[in-house]
């Protein structure tokens, strides 16, 4: 089964892309499902249908969902839910609405994505499409499975047992509701599913993921920083698509100063992403909607080329010897040094880029060992391990 993920900053035609490259992979004879995980769902405008929690036949060999996030986030962990707002109601003033306090960010499009590792689970479909929520939303779910990986590690072994031993005693005294194990086991249940998600994310021979961008310099900027974050999540990007490009005679006269800008816009591109795969899709005269436009769009957009194919495979860490031990290096794109920060903790190091974190579990001949250096240069971080 292939998994192609198309991401990108709202607005840009992540769901016609995807849409028109479902249509054309289903053309082929494949058995397609593409499912949108963004919660302004427009899947089903692009084909001009009702789409909603469960896989609907669009045309032959192509079927297509609109995931509900609430349903999903219910199903994920609606024991853990009910435990907090019951604690929250116990020592709460009367008129405060606690479910306003159990929203958390990122956390419903997250469990939209376990759809992700059902569905490859199951392996009903060849290929699954997925329409995903703009960059920012996106990005922000990389983070959870190590954050509940960690906290489920060493934490919750802990927890259970406490209560378990001095639980009846503490509600009875301080009357606040202790959990039962039903929510101790979803939580558990919750990060291997997590787990097992970020692997198959990971795994660079399934999961590819297309960034689709304009040549505007700030959508640009944009595409660059979703670059630099999938790969700091070793995610492999195999595919720039370029959007709405105006053809130049469309840009005479009031908009002819927009020609330069564009093809700047575009040589930026050329360069940024050089190595990978660029497809480039002029501005359409009609919407991209309704099958026979978006199949016709998909034709332009692949031209020759299978759109099921790993398109890149990019290796993102190596280690190699040197004279003086282990050098650990980072292909990290489009950062600035000064926006870094690197610790080591036990048989990991974690590398900040901004507000993003990411955890690396050292490899075991690395472990035992500290860093010595640390330089970024050629949008490479080389560690220098003693």
């Amino acid at each position: 089964m292939r998994i192609l993920l198309y991401t990108g900053k709202g607005g840009v035609g992540k769901t016609s892309i995807a849409a028109s490259t479902a249509c054309q992979v289903a053309k082929s004879g494949k058995k397609v499902l593409i499912m949108s995980t963004d919660q302004a769902h427009s899947l089903g405008d692009s084909f001009e249908q009702k789409l909603g929690n469960e896989p609907v036949l669009v045309t032959d060999n192509l079927y297509a969902m609109e995931i509900d996030a609430v349903a999903e986030s219910e199903a994920a962990w609606g024991n853990m839910q009910s435990y907090m707002k019951k604690l929250l109601s116990s020592r709460a003033q009367s008129g405060l609405e606690t479910e306003e306090l159990l929203v958390f960010p990122g956390l419903d499009e997250l469990f939209s994505l376990f759809k992700i590792l059902d569905f490859y689970n199951e392996g009903e479909y060849d290929v699954l499409i997925v329409d995903c929520a703009p960059t920012g939303e996106t990005l922000s779910l990389l983070k959870f499975p190590e954050m509940f990986g960690t906290f489920i590690e060493k934490a919750l072994p802990m927890k259970r047992k406490a209560v378990k031993i001095g639980g009846p005693l503490i509600e009875k005294l301080m009357k606040v509701p202790m959990p039962k194990d039903n929510v101790f086991d979803e939580l558990e249940h919750l990060t291997k599913r997590l787990g097992e998600l970020q692997s198959l994310m990971s795994n660079k021979e399934v999961v590819s993921l297309r960034i689709v961008t304009t040549p505007e310099r700030i959508v640009i900027k944009e595409a660059k920083r979703n670059y630099t974050c999938l790969h700091l999540y070793d995610y492999n990007v195999d595919a720039i698509i370029v959007n709405r490009i105006y053809p130049e005679k469309a840009l005479q006269g009031y908009f002819n100063k927009w020609v330069e800008l564009q093809k700047d816009g575009l040589n930026e591109i050329e360069e940024s992403f050089h190595g990978i795969p660029i497809f480039k899709l002029e501005l359409q005269k009609r919407e991209l909607k309704s099958l026979p436009i978006l199949q016709e769009v998909a034709k332009v957009l692949y031209q020759d080329q299978e759109p099921t194919l790993v398109f890149s495979l990019e290796k993102i860490f190596t280690v190699n010897k040197s004279d003086q031990g282990y050098v650990m290096e980072i292909k990290l794109p489009f950062v600035e040094k000064k926006e870094m920060d690197l610790n080591q903790k036990g048989g990991e190091i974690i590398l900040s880029i901004k507000n993003e974190r990411r955890r690396f579990q050292l490899p075991d001949n690395l472990k035992s060992k500290e860093i010595q250096s640390a330089k970024y240069e050629n949008g490479k971080l080389k560690i220098q391990f003693g």
